[in-house]
């Protein structure tokens, strides 16, 4: 069953911007498909309080062209198939842009809608794939596995010294995606996958999982997991007695994977391309407005939901009309200063498939905390 929209929501946005002057205007409708509840619940909920952030503060500052935004959200509860008949109740409801979900497995569904109608769609999903279908109405808020698994093997390799990597994934888009990603370019850099181990999702029970990459013995344990079930492997392997390092991506350092994780998270390695421990004053005053809000550190879901948003701002500021097509051929091969839009965080370039480029960072999980061990230029930059 399709839940229903949430007014409450859109009232809060477009109440903000009648103080702000733009309340005579016609809102501009952009419609949130959100993982609410469900195995997603963590990170889409965190995605909607980024963007609902955002939403607050663009219409204090005049709304796009001068129109407030209402925002609405729905709960695809996981779901594709629910979150492909959101995509079309959203169409239905002249949403000028979708931004979501965050799961790639729901993405790849509901954006086959949104692109049927020529609607621009903001996700939060990681999946190569999503971007390799010729989609010209996707646009990332994060890196793509394929941009982020190199720089994960690079570490690996360069740092670590591996000759042998053990591979832990989520047998879904997300995690097979990764897997495949990862598992090309360790085979590039000359690294040997020596254990290939699929989890189900949710997976309660990782003392399998967690025996098998034991018995691999491998110089280095590689985990590629939803949020919950990154932090239950964690305390597995600290439980078996795993004494490898254990290298991940984004998820596996996220706020929630540590907290639900505790000590066991310490001493893991990831990529991360977002992370509201970056040494970067405009990320510390995002973290510290979002703390004081929701009560809770903002993790990389909740920077994704924001910086997609103020994203939108920073195409329609250029664009100066409302137009499908033109949004999505503006955004194509845009780049945007964080100087001139605090709320991206960061200097962000996109290509003319969607995804982006920017600033990302290697962290190591120290008494609970993410500390930055190493910044990454985006490969635009001038060296």
């Amino acid at each position: 069953m399709i839940r229903p929209f949430r007014p409450i929501v859109t009232a809060l946005a477009v109440a903000l911007a009648v103080a702000s002057g733009a309340a005579f205007a016609q809102p501009v409708k952009i419609a949130g498909l959100v993982e609410l509840s469900g195995p997603g619940a963590t990170a889409g909920t965190n995605f909607n309080n980024g963007v609902t952030l955002a939403v607050r503060e663009i219409n204090a500052s005049g709304g796009l062209n001068g129109r407030p935004i209402e925002y609405t959200s729905s709960d695809t509860q996981t779901n594709p198939g629910i979150a492909k008949g959101l995509a079309q109740r959203a169409i239905d409801d002249q949403a000028y842009i979708v931004i979501g979900p965050v799961f790639s497995g729901s993405i790849l569904v509901s954006m086959q809608e949104t692109r049927r109608s020529e609607v621009p769609n903001i996700i939060g999903g990681e999946a190569a794939a999503i971007t390799q279908q010729g989609n010209p109405f996707v646009f990332r808020t994060s890196f793509t596995q394929a941009a982020a698994m190199p720089k994960v093997v690079r570490y690996i390799k360069d740092y670590l010294k591996a000759k042998s990597v053990a591979v832990l994934f989520a047998n879904s888009d997300f995690g097979k995606g990764g897997r495949d990603a990862i598992v090309k370019d360790l085979g590039a850099a000359g690294i040997k996958v020596v254990a290939d181990i699929s989890t189900d999702v949710p997976q309660v029970d990782f003392s399998g999982p967690v025996l098998r990459a034991k018995q691999a013995n491998a110089d280095v344990l590689f985990v590629y997991l939803h949020e919950e079930e990154s932090a239950r492997a964690l305390r597995e392997l600290r439980k078996q007695g795993y004494d490898k390092p254990i290298v991940g991506e984004t998820t596996l350092a996220n706020e929630k994977v540590v907290e639900l994780a505790g000590d066991a998270a310490n001493g893991v390695i990831a990529h991360v391309g977002l992370t509201a421990d970056a040494p970067n004053a405009t990320v510390q005053a995002f973290a510290k407005k979002y703390e004081a809000e929701f009560k809770m550190r903002p993790d990389h879901n909740a920077m994704k939901g924001y910086t997609g948003a103020w994203a939108i701002r920073a195409v329609q500021d250029k664009l100066r009309k409302f137009d499908h097509k033109a949004f999505a051929a503006t955004l194509h091969g845009a780049q945007f200063a964080a100087k001139d839009y605090p709320g991206l965080l960061f200097d962000v370039r996109y290509d003319d498939k969607g995804d982006l480029d920017r600033e990302s960072f290697i962290v190591k999980i120290v008494n609970g905390r993410a500390q930055v061990i190493e910044t990454l230029r985006p490969a635009w930059a001038s060296k």
